[in-house]
C-alpha cells in the first residue's frame, strides 16, 4: 500500500503543485512588498496624503479616488 501511495507523490502532479504553491506565495510577498514600499507613496506623493488626500472637485462633486487606491 505504502508503495502506491509513494508512485502517486512521485508522478509528478503533487510535486508540480506543491512548486506552484510555493512560487505563488513568494510572488504574492514580493508584490505585496513592492506595493507597500513604492507604489502606495508614490501614489500619496502624486495624489495628497492625509484624511482629504486623493480627492478631485469637478463642477462641485468630490471624487474621492485616494479610497479607492490605498487600502
Amino acid at each position: 500500500m505504502l508503495k502506491g501511495f509513494k508512485d502517486f507523490l512521485l508522478r509528478g502532479n503533487i510535486v508540480d503543485l506543491a512548486v506552484a504553491v510555493v512560487i505563488g506565495t513568494a510572488f504574492t510577498a514580493l508584490v505585496a512588498a513592492f506595493t507597500g514600499s513604492f507604489l502606495l507613496p508614490l501614489i500619496g506623493l502624486i495624489a495628497g496624503g492625509g484624511v482629504d488626500g486623493g480627492t478631485l472637485h469637478l463642477d462641485g462633486q468630490k471624487f474621492t479616488f485616494g479610497v479607492f487606491l490605498t487600502p
